[in-house]
Formats: structure tokens, sequence, C-alpha cells
């Protein structure tokens, strides 16, 4: 290839593969697990227009089905007004014309989402047949006799010209050969891809690594796959030998592959992101970090590469799949024109694999292309059976819109005798305005319905309790909390134990973005949003006068490291001691099993002991002032930060939060993680501001930063005045077991010790009395506990071994609050808000604090909210199957068993019980506000202009609520301002286990 010719083509597809970073997933490797929006590569379309994209691009489900959305308008969670006024927001037209006399468009939409569009199958028809007159027999013979001429005879030929044209946009040639023979080439591309990709994307499991790694993906696999022992294409014709010899620049290797498989260039890249789409999971792990190459551990990662080895191997297995086929070598480019001159064939064979017709039909057809697949079949029999396949089909197509029409005139309430009466010009109309709505259009209109419920409530809810300005006028303590979910309900419980006590929410970071490096850390993490390059270095070290504890501390937890280290590895590689290492260490690892099975809250709690009395515990301190006054950089981070950037962190978080007078004796930064055992996905139930990571440093650096006599002075001067008589102190709450850490408690003052002893037995509390909450929506949990009970049944979660569901995440997210604590305090929210906590008072008239938090916070929770609902509604393609099945696999992802894409997303236990839809952002400011920001801020257009979030403005003064609408602008709300009230969370929540409406908690307003 000349180099003319090569340099457009290189340049060509280096533009295909940025293209790729739009729709591949954009996970890092599962260590470093944060939330985003699944469909990141959408987000400059409009919600629904990206749902129908993604829908179109990959087949995946975008929606729930309506039949969840049925039982929920069974159960009342959502109403005939819900999805009237939702047929309205989707932007719906003429929902007042009339279709049929007493029947307008929007009667009929809404009686058709009712009755949905599933069709019944042979069995219930034959058995409405069977049962006689009855109505619902009437009722189906009546609209049968309506469509009975209606539905066209279907073209088979058209269809496949059809489906042969969108190989390369809407599908790929084994998309096809799988309809047609009933095996799925993708399986075994699957198998031979996933051991030479887990390998060479390693990145600490692999006992044994390429020798040909280092010259890239492509060279690695060409070097193993002529030699493989294990080899999947034996029965390929010369195939070793065709790969041995193989050219070593992939690109030609590319370039000869793709006009086998598509002769029009045109359509190479939309094969190329088909192929990708196949195998998601591993094409965008290797994307990913052919895109962070210093993410990884040096292994050269080209997309290049992979797609050369990919298309490969499309090429060789669906010629060998065509030759089977048909008969003879030919290459599956040629496929469309075979099939024009075989209808009959052509048609038996795609009935075989997805048609619903009657049984002795679809094993007639299955039988016979099961006799062709193993030997030679005549035209005749493939004619034969096509005549009589042929009315069946068009019988099926009968019953199909026959049904549909039956469901509908029912909701209609219409009667078998008005049935009859109908013409089939009516029929026509009634299911031409059926069909007006597609599946993605319907699902839509669900969605708006399901969200509209939940809104209502909670506007209902901020309605009734803006009145009530609940809020201590002398606080006895100050807790800042993360902004998380999670933390709604220990915050609310906090405040009913403690009704002195406020509390406030923020990022769980607390505006401190840095490495750390503790004490016992090999390596600086990063603590900070993952869209933040930190520039300073915070470390952990010994106490002043520590320094030789610190050194045996080191050497001890060394020793006991490598003992580990070596005995795994030696009974994983050694041919004999791997065998006697076992058989010795057997008898004390079955008794920590069983201590670990039996009793795991204890045995964590022996081993933590154990482990922190073999180590020694050292006292700490931290490195937080600068000791040279370069400039820092990403690259470089300096150690600590200047006395000037200390004041500037502080101030501008106190102010973020509206904590910038009366502080209270006693000031807790909150921080958050969560530790459970056996769980891959670790990382995603800890704090999504700290990149996935504790954010119990964070909480301590700040507290660090507010208690220093400079930092102090510096803030008086800005007009922060902090006085002696308060303190800031650092802890660290798990959500997985309800626990907190405390931090630097040896440095409090004495003046304070008596409250901070009050401040310590209250939050304890309140996390017990949080963990019962949590009790109710897992199924293996105490019923009715007591909160020591719930703790205790949290602590042995945290610590089981075979626990797949050791907390539940965000998996009740569905709105945020910005503004202050008043406007929700007071409130049961079912732990399913963020809380961040602003002041509108105190901003500008610009609003520039609440836009900072709206950029930092914004796309953060939508997020959130974004993974969880597309990991709940389609599970199979955005989530990433049970966790009881998982593999990890290379330190970077895991597979289902050991053969599978890598997954992506969440596992189900983290979604089952999540109720899908967008975030809700209340904000406390005007609109007119609101919209400026929004129009100033390109990121925040496309949140909010095309509907990814749903914002709504409430007034700090009126306490009036308007949603903002992309089409028609900000819509006042009226509604009730009614809701139940009781004396404690507990006393709302206890024995039920499905989601809550909000309730007026009264507890907390003592």
């Amino acid at each position: 290839m000349s180099d003319r010719r090569d340099l457009p083509i290189r340049e060509q597809l280096a533009a295909w593969v940025d293209h790729l970073t739009h729709v591949l997933p954009a996970q890092a490797p599962i260590r470093d697990f944060v939330h985003h929006n699944t469909l990141h590569g959408f987000q400059h379309l409009p919600f629904d227009q990206a749902l129908a994209a993604a829908h179109r691009q990959s087949g995946a489900l975008t929606y729930w089905p309506e039949s969840r959305f049925r039982e929920c308008f069974a159960q009342g969670r959502v109403t005939r007004a819900d999805l009237s006024a939702a047929l309205d927001d989707a932007g719906v037209t003429d929902l007042e014309s009339l279709v049929v006399p007493g029947s307008t468009r929007g009667d009929v939409l809404l009686a058709s989402l009712l009755a949905g569009d599933e069709v019944a199958g042979e069995e219930r028809i034959a058995w409405l047949r069977r049962e006689g007159l009855c109505d619902e027999e009437r009722m189906f013979q009546a609209c049968a006799s309506l469509v009975a001429s209606s539905p066209a005879a279907a073209d088979e030929l058209g269809a496949w010209a059809a489906e042969c044209a969108g190989v390369g946009e809407t599908r790929t040639w084994r998309d096809l050969l799988a309809e047609l023979t009933g095996e799925d080439v993708l399986e075994r591309t699957r198998s031979i891809l996933q051991r030479h990709l887990a390998a060479h994307l390693d990145l600490g499991v692999a006992a044994w690594r390429n020798p040909a790694r280092d010259r890239g993906f492509f060279a690695a696999w060409r070097a193993s796959a002529g030699f493989d022992l294990a080899w999947e294409m034996d029965e390929l014709p010369n195939v070793r030998d065709e790969i041995l010899h193989l050219p070593d620049d992939p690109l030609d290797v590319l370039l000869d592959a793709l006009p086998r498989l598509l002769p029009d260039e045109t359509r190479w890249f939309g094969y190329l992101e088909r192929l990708s789409l196949e195998l998601p999971g591993w094409s965008g792990m290797f994307l990913w970090r052919d895109r962070n190459p210093s993410r990884g551990d040096g292994t050269p990662v080209a997309m290049l590469d992979y797609l050369t080895v990919r298309v490969l191997l499309e090429r060789l297995l669906t010629d060998d799949l065509v030759r089977r086929l048909v008969g003879w070598p030919m290459g599956v480019a040629e496929l469309d024109a075979y099939f024009r001159e075989r209808t009959d064939e052509l048609l038996v064979r795609r009935v075989a694999h997805r048609a619903r017709l009657p049984e002795d039909l679809q094993g007639e057809a299955a039988n016979l292309v099961e006799q062709a697949r193993v030997g030679h079949v005549d035209e005749p029999a493939w004619q034969a059976l096509a005549e009589r396949l042929r009315p069946a089909l068009a019988q099926l197509r009968v019953n199909g819109a026959a049904w549909r029409l039956t469901a509908l005139v029912r909701q209609l309430g219409m009667t078998p005798d008005a049935v009859a009466r109908l013409g089939m010009q009516d029929a026509d109309k009634l299911l031409a305005c059926t069909a007006s709505l597609n599946t993605l259009q319907r699902g839509h209109v669900w969605l708006l319905a399901y969200e509209r419920h939940y809104r209502e409530q909670l506007f209902s809810a901020l309605a009734a309790n803006h009145p009530r300005r609940l809020s201590p006028a002398v606080p006895s303590a100050q807790v800042v909390m993360c902004m998380d979910d999670r933390e709604e309900g220990t915050r609310r419980h906090l405040e009913e134990i403690a009704p002195d006590i406020e509390t406030l929410g923020a990022a769980g970071f607390f505006g401190v973005p840095m490495y750390w490096q503790g004490l016992d850390d090999p390596d600086k993490t990063a603590l900070c949003p993952v869209v933040v390059q930190p520039r300073h270095l915070i470390r952990e070290l010994p106490a002043h006068g520590a320094e030789a504890l610190a050194v045996r501390h080191a050497a001890r937890r060394e020793r006991r490291l490598r003992w580990r280290e070596r005995f795994y590895q030696d009974t994983r590689r050694r041919a004999l001691a791997g065998p006697l290492l076992a058989a010795l260490g057997s008898v004390p690892a079955l008794a920590a099993l069983t201590a670990a099975t039996l009793a795991p809250g204890w045995f964590a709690e022996t081993r933590r002991r154990w482990r922190e009395q073999f180590d020694g515990r050292v006292p700490t301190r931290l490195a937080l002032t600068a000791e040279r006054d370069d400039e820092a950089t990403p690259e470089r981070p300096r150690s600590g930060w200047s006395e000037e950037e200390q004041v500037e962190r502080v101030a501008a978080f106190l102010r973020m939060i509206g904590l910038t007078r009366d502080f209270a004796p006693l000031v807790v930064i909150f921080g958050h993680g969560s530790n459970s055992l056996n769980n891959p996905h670790l990382s995603a139930y800890d704090c999504g501001a700290c990149s996935g990571r504790h954010g119990g440093p964070n909480a301590r650096v700040f507290a660090a930063l507010a208690n220093r006599p400079e930092v102090r002075a510096g803030l008086a001067r800005l007009g922060l005045a902090i006085g002696d008589d308060s303190w800031f102190v650092a802890a660290e709450h798990n959500t997985c077991d309800d626990g907190v850490e405390w931090y630097d408690l040896e440095g409090v003052p004495e003046r304070f010790q008596l409250a901070l002893d009050r401040l310590v037995g209250q939050i304890g509390e309140a996390c017990r009395a949080h963990a019962a909450e949590r009790c109710r929506r897992l199924a293996s949990a105490p019923m009715r506990p007591t909160p020591w009970q719930a703790r205790r049944h949290m602590l042995g979660r945290a610590n089981d071994l075979s626990q797949a569901r050791p907390e539940l995440g965000h998996a009740t997210n569905a709105a945020a609050f910005i503004g202050r604590r008043q406007m929700s305090r007071g409130l049961f929210l079912d732990r399913r808000v963020f809380l961040i906590s602003y002041d509108p008072t105190a901003d500008d008239a610009e609003g520039r604090i609440v836009e900072g938090i709206l950029l930092a916070a914004g796309p953060v929770g939508a997020g959130i909210a974004l993974e969880y609902y597309f990991s709940s509604v389609d599970n199979e393609r955005f989530g990433c199957g049970s966790k009881v099945t998982h593999n990890l696999t290379g330190l970077f992802g895991v597979m289902e068993g050991a053969d599978s894409d890598l997954r992506t997303g969440l596992p189900w236990q983290m979604v089952e019980i999540h109720e899908p839809m967008r975030l809700l952002v209340v904000v406390e400011q005007t609109t007119d506000v609101l919209t400026a920001i929004v129009q100033r801020q390109p990121a925040l257009q496309e949140l909010v202009g095309n509907a990814w979030i749903v914002v709504a403005a409430k007034d700090p003064a009126s306490g009036a609520i308007q949603r903002y609408c992309p089409r028609r602008g900000w819509l006042p709300w009226s509604g009730p301002a009614v809701l139940p009230q009781v004396a404690r969370s507990a006393d709302w929540f206890a024995g039920q286990s499905a989601a809550l409406a909000p309730a007026i908690i009264l507890g907390g307003a003592r």
C-alpha cells in the first residue's frame, strides 16, 4: 500500500475511533468505578430522541416494559390524570379531535396505553374459540371480522432486501445469518477474543504474559493464535497458515478484510461501529485504555489492533457459516443475491427461528432447516412448506390486529354489539390512531406520567412544609454531610433525636480536591470529582515523637503482607509446594471460613483487632502546609497548600453551603464510604465526589484546615469569623454497616469534651435508627428490628462473603433539593433525595454560588440517576447481570462466569428495587436567576434544555413552585398542600417494604 493511500485512510480511521468514544461504554477499570450517564455520547440530543437513537443503534430497551407501568397504574402509582398530562407534555397533538363518534384522539391514545400492545398467542385465541359465545370471544370475533382484510400481505423478499441494505448501518451479517441458521458466530468470536483481550489488558492477575505483548494487541494475538493449544477454528480451511502469514501492519489486514464483508466503502465505518457494539464491554474497555494510556500498566493498547482482529474473525467465521449454509465456498457479501433467487427457502428459514406460528408448522420449518444443515434439501420441499406458511402468516397478522383492537375497544367501554356496528373504516381509524405512537413514544409517555405522579407528591410535600420553617435558633452542633441520597435518612433521624442540631449537605469532597497518601498507602490517590485534576498532595505522617513507632509499624505490616502474598502465589504456581501449603492451611482456613459464615460481624471485628495489635497503631498528623512556593500542576502536584490557598478553600466551601455565621460549638464534617467483602463493585458504593473512594480523608483535611489559627485569621479578614467557642471535628459514616469512625479526637480541646461525648452518642443513635429503616427494603433483614438489632444485622451483611446485597446504594434516588434545610426538614423523603445546602439570601443577584453548585452537583446527580435508570430498564445491555455469577477479570472488570462479554454498568442486586426516572432537581431560587444561569452555561443547557434532568424552582420568599419545560418554559404548579403526619419516621415506615410517599414528621420540630 502506498503512503499516498495510507495517510488518508489512517486519518479517517482515527476519526472513526474518536466517534466510537461517544457510543461505547466509558467505564474505567472497576477499581475506579464512578457513576456516569450510560448514554453520555447522546447527551447532545433531547432525552426522548437520545433514547430512540440508542435503541436503534443497539436494540436495547430504554424504558420499562409497558406491563411494568401498567402494574404501577393498578397500584395507584400512576393515574389517568397523570397519563393525560403526559400526553400533553410529550407534545402529542390534536388530542381533542374526534377519531370515531364519542372518542377523541386523546381518549383512544389513553385507552391504547392502558390496553397495551401485547398480542395473545395462538393458544389464547384457540381457547377463546373453544369457549363458544362468551363476551370476550364475541368481542374478539367482531374485531376479527373488521380487520380480516386490513393487514397487507408481508413481502418477505422486500424485507430481506431492506435488511441486507441495512448491513453496516443497523446490523451486521452475523445478525442475518443467525436468523437464517439459528447459529450465532458471535459466541465463537467472543470465546476466541476474550482470553487474548483479558491477558493483554490485565492489571495484575495473569501469571503469564504474552512475549509479544509490548508490540501491541494485533501482534500478540497473531503470535499466539496460530499455535494456540485450545484452538476454536481448526475446522476452517488453512486458517492457521492464513493467520501466521498476515501482514505486519494491522491496517493492511483491516483493509483486506473489510471489502470482503462489504464492497461498499461508504458503509465500512457503520460496520465497525456495529461490530464494536456487539461486544460493548470489551470494545469499550479497550477504547478506554487506548484513550487513557497513563491509567494502565504501560502495555500498548491501540483500537486499530482490536478492530483488525475483530473484523478478521468476523470475516473468517461468517464465510465458514455461509459455506456450510449453501454447500460451497461463497463470500458473505454474496448472500443477498443468493436468496433473491430462492424466496421459498428464505421464507422457511426466517419463519423457523422467529415467527409465532402454530406448533406443527413451526416444528416443520425447524426440521427442514435442520435437514438442510446436515444434507441437501430439494427446492420442491422448500416450496411446498412455504405455500402452507403464507396463509398461516396472514392469519397471524389478522389475529394480532384483532387482539389489539379488542383490548382497545374494551378500554373505550364499548360492548360487542357496539363493536359490531363499527365499520371497517372506523376500525382502521382506531388502529391507525393507536399506531401513531410507536413503542418508544408510548414508553416516553408512560415515563412522563410515572415521573409526574412522584413529582406531584414531592411538590405537595414542599408546599405543606413551607409554612413550618423548622430550624434550631441556637444549634448545639452543625453536622455537614455528603449530599448523597443515602444520608437523607441519617440526617432525618439525627434531627428527630436531637432537634437542636442543624444538618447541612454538600458534595462529599468538601471543597478540598487533592491527592491523598495515607500512612500505609504505597501511592497517592485522587479524592475529588473525576472531572477535576488535583494539584496538591496531602500526606498522612507519623505524629511528632512517633517516628520510631511508625517504622516498626511499617516493618510488621510489610512482613504480614509479604507472608500472605507469598502463600497465595505459592499455592497458585508451585507444583509441589502448592498442594502441601494448601493442605497445611486447610484447617485454619476452614476455621476462619466457618467463623466468617456463622458470625461474620464478630469475625470481622476480631480480625481487625488482631491486625491492629500485630501491626501496632501509630498516631498521625497531616502535612497541610506547602513547603515550596512553585506553582502546583497535575503533573507535579505540590505537597500541601499555601496559607492563602487554605483560606480560599475553607471560605469558598462555607459560603457555598451558607454556613458563614452563628457557628455552633461543634461543627462536624461527615464524610462517607462503604466497606463490604467479595464485592467487585465496592467503589460504586463509595463517595462519587471522591472518585469512588472514601470521603473520610477529605473531611479530616477540611476540619484540620478550619481549626488552624492562621486560617481562621484569614477567614476573619474575609468577613467569616469563627470564634474560639467553635471547633471542627471530622468523621466518616460507613453507609454499609452504619458505623462511624471519628478522627483526631485527641486534639479536641477539653472545653468541648462534654458536648462532643453527647454528640457522638446522638450520631450513633441516629445511625442505628437509620439501619432499622434500611432493613425494611432488604428481604433477608429482620422484620421490625430494634435499632440495635438492625445495626448488628448491617454489620453482619457488610462482612458476609456470600452477601450479594451488602447495601442498596443509590437504588432509591429520584430527586435533589438545592436550598436551605428548612425547605425539607421534618419531611420523610424515603432516602430518595440528594440534599444540597444553599442559602439564596446569601447569594448575589446573579446567583454565582448556586451556579457553581449546579455545575458540580448537576452532572454528579444526573450521572448517578441515569446510570441507575439504564441499568434498571435493560440490565442485560446496560447493566452487568447478577453478582452471583460475576468473575473478576484482570482487575479491570467482571464477566459472567468464564465466557461472556465484559459487563459494564450496575449489577442487578444494586438496581432491582430501583424505580427508573430522571432526576428532579428543585432549586430554592427565582426563575429569572436560574434561566440566566442555564443560558450562560453550555453544560447545563445540555442537561436541562435536553431534559436529561427535570428542574423546578421554589421561590425563596413565597414558596411558589414552577417546573421548567424545554418546550414551554416555566410552568406554575398548583396542587394540594396536604400531607399525612406522624410523630417519628419509624411510625411511617414500620412494616412497609415498598417505596413510600412523603409524610410530615413531627418529632424533629421539638
